[in-house]
């Protein structure tokens, strides 16, 4: 087995640094849910590294990537833990470069978070149990084909689509799924009529700048090179999401009247939304057009679940299915660096229109499938099992209810901070405790 140490230790690195960003997702959507749901919010990321990995091992790598030809559906499944490498694909490199094992472990960080997206958009009123069934079974019939159809020899690659990192895999595909399972699942109790900020702007911007850091690895790391399109993938990552970020804080300083935390955090995941699937195909110019775009466009996104009706709980559809079209689409007219078969430069760059007509047949088809399949799965647990928690539970707060635990009991501590098993002690007579 040929290795390149350089590359090698690049995409462990990414590797790591994509798996992160799922515990960053549930900083960043813990803090966006009320009090009484941190904890399930960030359960729902943590439990899908679990199943979602599980998964992967058993026949999930078998079926997106397909490493050996000639299998049918049965045989992968069967076969699955002898194709990703338990049993000798680790003797096997990717492109003579690295490891195949560590392209398998790379390609699962992606589908990791792909399902972990979703939560955001049902948090405060689904049932864990059957959070746990979908992620399994969402990941094994729509995450697996679709990551086959574009990245692993399938039908849209072979049509030369481009998706460098996953705008269309990742981005749209778990946007479409969040929408679908929103209107199975329907509104929180008091949707609208009583205040569902966000409980901790801290863990948010904190949850904003892992997924930031994070998202180097998961679009320089999908070069898996190190080479200077990874350099290119990496730079137009954090313009787009500079300029993003800036873009939505604008938007709110004239709409609103004030620049807010929360639209500073939004609008740096829109931007790495959006410049995803462009990442490694564009110059800088375009990388901040694409930002531009995307922190205008999703600021405004995200109140068509007002207008339309349906409670997308933490704007993913907002976001990342609006942002993803956004990167996907302007593929068409941008792309100056289409390196596979098939694949043809943009309209601005003298490639035609063919590339443009791939770049918006790829987010309906994935999008399409994603909601219906979507869709039909939330009918089906939620006729055998039930999705969501009684209205009791759901006012009560789901965290208590589910998980007998609460994210904060600050009312078992005194003034200087030690804990009474009795509750508060009164502070020691002179001393003055703060409100």
């Amino acid at each position: 087995m040929k290795i390149d140490s350089g590359s090698t230790a690049w995409m462990l690195i990414s590797t790591a640094l994509v798996l992160l960003m799922t515990p960053g997702l549930a900083f960043f959507y813990g803090g966006m849910t009320r009090a009484k749901s941190v904890l399930n919010m960030m359960m729902m990321s943590f439990v899908s590294i679990i199943t979602v990995t599980i998964t992967w091992v058993l026949f999930g790598y078998s079926l997106a990537f397909d490493p050996v030809d000639g299998e049918g559906f049965l045989n992968k499944i069967v076969g699955g833990l002898d194709n990703i490498g338990l049993m000798g694909v680790n003797e096997v490199a990717y492109n003579d470069t690295f490891p195949m094992m560590v392209f398998s472990a790379f390609q699962l960080t992606f589908a990791i978070i792909t399902v972990a997206l979703i939560s955001g958009a049902i948090a405060d009123r689904a049932k864990f149990g059957a959070w746990v069934v979908f992620s399994i079974v969402w990941a094994s019939i729509v995450y697996f084909p679709v990551a086959h159809w574009v990245w692993g020899g399938g039908w849209l690659t072979e049509l030369g689509i481009e998706d460098f990192a996953g705008g269309t895999v990742v981005h749209i595909n778990a946007g479409a799924a969040a929408l679908a399972l929103a209107l199975v699942l329907g509104k929180r109790a008091g949707w609208r009529k009583e205040p569902m900020r966000p409980h901790n702007l801290t863990l948010v911007l904190l949850g904003a700048g892992l997924l930031w850091f994070g998202w180097f690895g998961f679009n320089a790391g999908s070069e898996l090179a190190a080479d200077g399109t990874a350099g290119l993938a990496f730079m137009n990552t954090q313009i787009a999401t500079a300029v993003a970020a800036g873009a939505w804080l604008v938007v709110e300083k004239f709409r609103d009247g004030h620049a807010t935390s929360l639209g500073a955090a939004s609008g740096a995941v829109a931007g790495l939304v959006a410049i995803t699937p462009a990442c490694g195909f564009v110059d800088p110019w375009a990388a901040m057009a694409i930002g531009l775009l995307a922190g205008i466009a999703c600021a405004y996104a995200v109140g068509l679940k007002y207008k339309l009706g349906y409670d997308d709980s933490l704007d993913v559809v907002g976001v990342h299915l609006v942002g993803g079209v956004i990167g996907a689409v302007a593929l068409g007219f941008v792309a100056a660096y289409p390196f596979l078969d098939g694949q043809n430069k943009g309209v601005l760059y003298g490639g035609g229109w063919t590339q443009l007509g791939l770049q918006v047949l790829g987010p309906v088809a994935v999008g399409a499938y994603s909601f219906i399949v979507t869709f039909i799965l939330g009918k089906i647990i939620d006729k055998v099992m039930g999705f969501r928690i009684t209205a009791e539970d759901e006012v009560a707060g789901i965290d208590i209810t589910t998980h007998a635990e609460t994210g904060y009991d600050l009312g078992t501590f005194h003034a200087s901070g030690v804990a009474s098993p009795n509750g508060p002690v009164a502070a020691p007579a002179g001393k003055k405790v703060d409100a």
